[in-house]
């Protein structure tokens, strides 16, 4: 049976190539039908319409950039969504609020669906090499069904429990990477700013014990002035968002996280949304530019 996959975005298109490559049928859609021609190529069938897609598919893979996306395509709040969501296992991938997804997970069962939080940790080159880890939440026996799918996506699933526990769990493992890469770009910028060697701090962080996948390639961005989007500026600033509503929310410190809210936000304002995250560095730039050359008082 064809399995359907919609969202082919910077993770969405090599996750569903991957599954196509495995040898998993695949009917696909994408809003930018572009993003379609590689799947197209790797064998996938190009649904004309989200609602093609759930038509052809019991089980429904979504990566989605947020939830009003995630809505549209599902139809949510329309007399659409029962005929899309009935009989399907639709397994969202990507991430938003725990509240919207708990919410999500009872209209699908309403309407007589299955729902399973399946978020992952990794970024496109992961992504690409089918090495992201997932986290699974929702009712065992749909779980179950999701599994061998996420294989070809994913070195390694971890069970988690009901919903909303994925999401809770991506949003606990974002605040680690979010406050690690925004500390590795400002030691970057600060070993840049007292004229050190860069290629030699690099290669000091690399030897160390604090080396990771994640730090070696966003060293290298940083040495390079590569900010090509491997995660994108503003995605993780709607996820540092997310990871601060929840911490609110639940009336749990986290100052690391608003401190590097407050960085992605500007980065983003300096008109570097579409870049990767360690043009965050730029924000913090932009700050050592001021304290160096205050505005002058009127």
């Amino acid at each position: 049976m064809k399995t359907g996959f919609i969202g082919l975005g910077v993770m969405g298109q090599p996750m569903a190539l991957n599954l196509a490559r495995a040898g998993q049928p695949l009917v696909v859609w994408n809003r930018s039908p572009q993003k379609c021609e590689p799947l197209r190529e790797a064998g996938a069938e190009v649904a004309g319409s989200p609602a093609e897609v759930f038509r052809q598919a019991r089980v429904v893979i979504l990566m989605m950039v947020d939830s009003d996306a995630t809505d549209a395509v599902l139809a949510r709040g329309t007399p659409a969504f029962a005929d899309n969501v009935a009989g399907h296992v639709i397994v969202s991938m990507g991430t938003n609020s725990a509240d919207y997804s708990r919410g999500l997970d009872g209209d699908i069962r309403a309407a007589g669906g299955c729902y399973v939080e399946a978020p992952v940790s990794g970024s496109r080159i992961p992504a690409e090499e089918g090495e992201l880890v997932a986290m699974l939440a929702g009712d065992p026996e749909a779980t179950a069904e999701v599994l061998p799918l996420l294989a070809p996506m994913c070195r390694q699933t971890v069970a988690c429990g009901a919903v909303p526990s994925a999401l809770l769990m991506k949003l606990s493992v974002n605040l680690f990477l979010i406050t690690m890469v925004t500390g590795l770009a400002e030691s970057f910028h600060f070993a840049e700013c007292h004229g050190l060697d860069l290629e030699r701090f690099v290669k000091v962080l690399n030897a160390g014990p604090m080396s990771s996948a994640v730090s070696r390639i966003k060293l290298q961005k940083l040495l390079e002035g590569d900010y090509a989007a491997q995660a994108l500026i503003a995605d993780v600033w709607k996820n540092s968002r997310l990871v601060a509503d929840a911490a609110r929310s639940a009336c749990v410190a986290a100052p690391l996280l608003e401190a590097s809210d407050a960085l992605y936000a500007e980065t983003a304002g300096l008109g570097y949304g579409h870049e990767d995250m360690a043009a965050v560095v730029k924000a913090i730039a932009s700050r050592t530019s001021l304290r160096r050359n205050p505005a002058p008082h009127a």
